[in-house]
């Protein structure tokens, strides 16, 4: 099951301008779910002259059983919006939360 969890799916239905990858070893158990991948997905949406690039920053969560994307953060975030939302998440644990959330959507929509 592939669960892409925004109000439009349509924003993601193309191929990301970047990926950064958070986790890809496939060993990870978190409940009853084998974890095999986790990236940040950047998709540029527009433009502005003096905001810059507006940008959708999606984290996606592949396990054996499926997978889900969803929004992590979006806006004009400036230059290198994608490597600071993969520091912040590397160096304050917010893996795992993903994971998580991921996790519990998945068991949601497989019940």
């Amino acid at each position: 099951m592939d669960i892409v969890d925004l109000h439009d799916p349509q924003r993601v239905n193309k191929t990301p301008d970047e990926t950064k990858t958070l986790f890809s070893s496939g060993n990870f158990i978190q409940d009853e779910f084998k974890i095999s991948q986790v990236e940040l997905r950047l998709y540029l949406e527009k433009t502005d002259e003096k905001l810059g690039d507006y940008s959708l920053i999606t984290s996606f969560v592949q396990t054996d059983k499926g997978s889900v994307e969803m929004i992590y953060d979006e806006g004009y975030r400036g230059v290198d919006s994608l490597n600071r939302a993969y520091e912040f998440l590397t160096s304050n644990l917010g893996i795992s939360g993903l994971i998580l959330r991921s996790v519990i959507l998945l068991r949601g929509k497989l019940t």
